[in-house]
């Protein structure tokens, strides 16, 4: 009797229709959190374009172009995407796929099996954007897969709107050698040389002939550059010879060397980006430093050789060439090189900027709205572009005249806080100089510039409005070049064009400071969500919001499964999230080759969850059952 009224319940459940979708969301989690949001519907769609559709351009499909070409509302424009990459990769399992814990096809995603999801009709050219002509409007392109009929392959495409998200390329910064004789590890086929480069040092210090100095040197990989990328790589690199290679090539474990080499004092100094010559922003973003000091110990133990404050100042076929301030000049003999020390910009970017006046930049200056600075109906994200936040030493007199709604000359401390939820929309250096400092509210900073006698009654001139505002500006950041960032400015700007009309009748971002009215969008802020660095050895380091750091095995499944769920579709991140667990478990790549056909089955997936979560509640009801019977 009890175990039917037990199984008539669980039956009931299992026939829910939310169920399966729970089911599925438990098993890619592992027990943890995944983000899941239904689509809703959304007021602007009643603003539906009347006559011909806007032209809208998307140039790039990493981060930022597939982010925003998977929330845009394709219904709404004529869509032309460009990008010489048919394919959206998601680089940062990149260092797995040098050493075989990820294959390639478990991280990319055709970009035209995105494209047949959505609504309206999108077109897919791949090819080469050029040039921009942002007087004409113009984009001119030339094809990546060879000459068509007419001999060039190149065509031209006109726009309404144009979005950039063409990226960044490896900065080499001019060093003698670099893109001759090291690898880059941005794209899936550099991964791919990489894993070949690594198994051919191998093979060459097996011939017979080669004595141990050369045999030494084949097998000497150097990883220039301290960041995550380089970190994880290097991480990756001496898993691969430990657990795999030295079983395949016992005579040479003895003689492999790993060096990380980095001109800064730490390892994972800085997160991405770079700084900008023409503002005084700051590249934020940084790693802990008991992140930084826990994963140069265990390289140390590993038997990585971490070198910091050490500058490589030329490249040759045979050697790197360092410098440091204590030792001189050095040459280094090596097998493989791999360059991983930032972004630079790429050359239609920098022609861009030059048509533009932007030519004292090293990336596309947008507004907080992602539109690029002298340009009409361009937008720009991702790495190839930094928001240039205004300053509110800039906009003080505007400021100021704004909040002085009865044009006395004076502000009242009520005034001032009437508009400053839009004072701090318009420039998030004020709430992040007010956290910084613990205050509430702008009386708050009045005290600061004028002591503790400040009271609620006091009227303030604009000379003493503006000592009280003018430390605020030094909290003004710079967005790192990372895929979480690129991912969001996809996303914000997806929705901004989604609400275009509806949000010309029905302006919903804060007030004009130098001009009338309200904005029409909010502008973009961006939200840290954490950062991880997975070290080796079924170890990670995790850094969350709240100065919350995690270093350890748990960490390791914890980035398995933040991973898997930002693949860009659902079903990619749960393939993905049981492959890294059946390798994680110890199961032979040679197995888990063969399982790749079964694992991309919707219906062994959807039956691998659904038993994982039946287990789960058969012992959840039957525990409660007899509790409540007892």
């Amino acid at each position: 009797m009890r175990f039917t009224a037990f199984s008539d319940r669980a039956a009931r459940m299992v026939r829910h229709p939310g169920f399966y979708k729970f089911a599925v969301l438990v098993a890619v989690s592992g027990g943890g959190a995944v983000a899941y949001a239904d689509a809703r519907s959304d007021p602007s769609s009643e603003y539906a374009q009347a006559g011909p559709k806007k032209k809208l351009v998307v140039l790039g499909t990493g981060w930022a172009g597939t982010s925003f070409l998977k929330n845009l509302d394709t219904s709404l424009y004529d869509v032309r995407v460009v990008s010489p990459r048919n394919y959206f990769a998601f680089t940062p399992l990149l260092p797995s796929v040098t050493c075989g814990t990820v294959e390639p096809r478990s991280i990319v995603e055709p970009i035209r099996n995105i494209m047949r999801k959505k609504t309206g009709p999108i077109r897919f050219s791949e090819a080469e954007c050029y040039n921009i002509d942002p007087t004409n409007k113009k984009v001119l392109c030339r094809s990546t897969i060879g000459t068509n009929l007419d001999g060039n392959g190149e065509f031209e495409l006109d726009y309404d709107y144009l979005v950039v998200a063409l990226g960044a390329r490896p900065n080499t910064f001019n060093t003698p050698g670099v893109s001759e004789h090291c690898h880059f590890l941005k794209e899936v086929e550099d991964a791919q040389r990489i894993r070949r480069s690594v198994m051919n040092c191998f093979e060459k210090a097996s011939l017979p002939n080669l004595n141990e100095e050369e045999r030494k040197k084949n097998l000497h990989f150097v990883v220039i550059g301290g960041g995550p990328t380089g970190v994880e790589f290097a991480a990756e690199l001496h898993d691969f010879v430990q657990e795999d290679l030295s079983k395949l090539y016992p005579n040479a474990l003895e003689l492999v060397k790993i060096s990380l080499i980095e001109a800064g004092e730490h390892i994972l100094t800085i997160h991405g980006g770079f700084p900008d010559s023409a503002s005084n922003c700051v590249s934020l973003s940084r790693f802990d430093k008991r992140i930084t000091q826990f994963a140069e110990e265990k390289f140390q133990r590993d038997g990585i050789d971490v070198k910091t404050n050490f500058k490589v100042v030329k490249v040759s076929g045979d050697a790197i060439t360092m410098t440091n301030s204590s030792t001189g000049e050095v040459n280094v003999p090596y097998g493989m090189a791999v360059w991983s020390t930032g972004i630079g910009t790429r050359p239609i970017i920098l022609d861009l900027m030059k048509q533009i006046d932007q030519g004292n930049r090293r990336v596309l200056a947008t507004d907080e709205w992602l539109r690029v600075l002298g340009c009409e109906n361009i937008y720009a994200l991702g790495d190839c572009a930094t928001i240039a936040q205004r300053k509110v030493m800039e906009d003080i007199s505007s400021i100021f005249r704004v909040a002085d709604k009865d044009n006395s000359g004076t502000l009242t401390v009520k005034e001032i806080k009437d508009v400053l939820e839009d004072i701090i929309e318009r420039y998030p250096q004020v709430a992040l100089y007010l956290k910084t400092k613990q205050m509430k509210d702008f009386l708050d900073l009045l005290k600061e510039s004028e002591g503790d006698v400040v009271k609620e009654s006091v009227e303030l001139d604009i000379e003493r409005f503006k000592k009280a505002l003018s430390q605020v500006d030094s909290q003004v950041k710079m967005l790192p070049a990372t895929a979480q960032v690129a991912a969001q400015e996809g996303e914000y700007l997806a929705k901004c064009f989604n609400k275009m009309k509806f949000c010309e009748e029905n302006p919903e971002g804060p007030l004009r400071i130098r001009g009338e009215g309200r904005h029409r969008f909010k502008p973009f802020r961006y939200r840290h969500l954490g950062q991880f660095a997975p070290l080796g050895g079924e170890q990670t380091a995790a850094q969350l919001p709240g100065d919350w750091i995690s270093i350890g095995h748990s960490s390791q499944w914890l980035w398995y499964s933040v991973y898997a769920s930002k693949q860009i579709h659902f079903w990619e991140g749960l393939q993905l999230h049981l492959k890294l667990e059946l390798q994680k478990f110890g199961i032979l790549r040679t197995l888990f080759d063969h399982l790749h056909e079964l694992l991309n089955s919707i219906e062994f997936t959807i039956f691998v969850a659904a038993k994982f979560l039946f287990k789960t509640l058969i012992h959840f009801f039957a525990a409660r059952y007899e509790i409540v019977a007892n």
